[in-house]
């Protein structure tokens, strides 16, 4: 073979490698290394020092990432605020009770400091979400390829559309992650996000109070666990309570999820569907093992992270992650 074909067959190689874990062509790693070479660093210290005194955060910048990524693609527009004539992402009633804002900004403001227009607000979620989760292990569980844009629409009105429900059932949450090109493996995987955070009473309440609308519980959540959610959950109108999405084990990332479903304690319904479908119930078991959800959570989440990226001349390089054009 030719020396020159043979480059062309190296670099197909190594763009489908890419591509077959979840990388964009468009993204690679350490994309800052010449232009911003600590960005990340001053990400990941600042993320850090936040986290050692607020466990909550590490669920809160997974969803954070999972809701800007669902929604126009990772492109930060769930930063963006509402402006006198539009009503953003982060102003709908899905992310109301969103936060962390305020470490992005803080990370943002660092950055720009030291590489002024150089680092995007959507490259700075996908670091915080993977430098929060990180810090429980001190080293982190996958790499974020960056060179992300941002984007310059932010519209509430298409958030239900786009975000899964919490709700839903296991053929219209398969539906949800193939329409942002992800599959069954990738759902239930990502869903083992759950094993941190806290549920809001009001999104499940109807399993405990009135599942079938005759005053009756979800037969298939397990009855001593219901009888708990009950103590927490005095009222389906409760929309303030919160409970640990993972009983028993709702700040250590782990595989306690997987075990929680096996045992019918799934909290949202959208949790239990996972158990509905032999194949996502077969993936449910593989991922017990530590080793494999790990590795598996990193691959979905690089995967996720490709959703609808700007990249090159698309979009633009915020200096404020919450307006445009700043």
């Amino acid at each position: 073979m030719r020396s020159f074909d043979l480059l062309l067959v190296l670099v197909f190689l190594v763009s489908m490698e890419g591509l077959v874990h979840g990388q964009s062509p468009s993204l690679r790693i350490n994309f800052y290394k010449k232009t911003c070479p600590n960005a990340e660093q001053i990400a990941h210290d600042i993320v850090w020092k936040h986290v050692a005194n607020n466990n909550a955060l590490p669920a809160k910048f997974i969803r954070m990432h999972f809701h800007d990524c669902f929604v126009r693609g990772c492109d930060g527009s769930i930063l963006l605020n509402s402006t006198a004539n539009s009503t953003a992402e982060k102003d709908s009633i899905p992310n109301l009770s969103l936060s962390g804002f305020d470490v992005i900004d803080e990370v943002k403001t660092a950055i720009e400091k030291a590489c002024p227009g150089i680092v995007s607000c959507s490259d700075i979620v996908a670091l915080a979400a993977r430098d929060s989760v990180a810090y429980q292990f001190k080293k982190p569980l996958w790499s974020v390829p960056t060179g992300r844009r941002d984007g310059s629409v932010s519209l509430a009105s298409e958030v239900f559309a786009n975000l899964p429900s919490p709700f839903s059932n296991f053929t219209t949450l398969v539906q949800n992650f193939a329409n942002k090109g992800l599959d069954v493996k990738d759902l239930v995987v990502l869903s083992g996000a759950h094993t941190i955070g806290l549920g809001h009473c009001n999104l499940f309440s109807n399993r405990l109070y009135n599942f079938t609308g005759k005053g009756d519980a979800d037969p298939s959540l397990n009855a001593t666990y219901a009888s708990f959610l009950k103590t927490k959950c005095t009222s389906q109108s409760d929309t303030t309570t919160t409970v640990p999405m993972d009983p028993d084990s709702g700040v250590s990332f782990d595989t306690h999820y997987y075990t929680i479903l096996t045992q019918n304690k799934g909290l949202f319904e959208s949790d239990a569907a996972l158990m509905t479908d032999k194949h996502s119930r077969n993936l449910v078991v593989k991922l017990l093992d530590s080793n494999t959800f790990f590795k598996d959570f990193g691959i979905a989440m690089k995967k996720m992270g490709n959703i609808g990226v700007l990249t090159g001349s698309a979009g633009e390089i915020r200096k404020k992650c919450s307006v445009v054009g700043s």
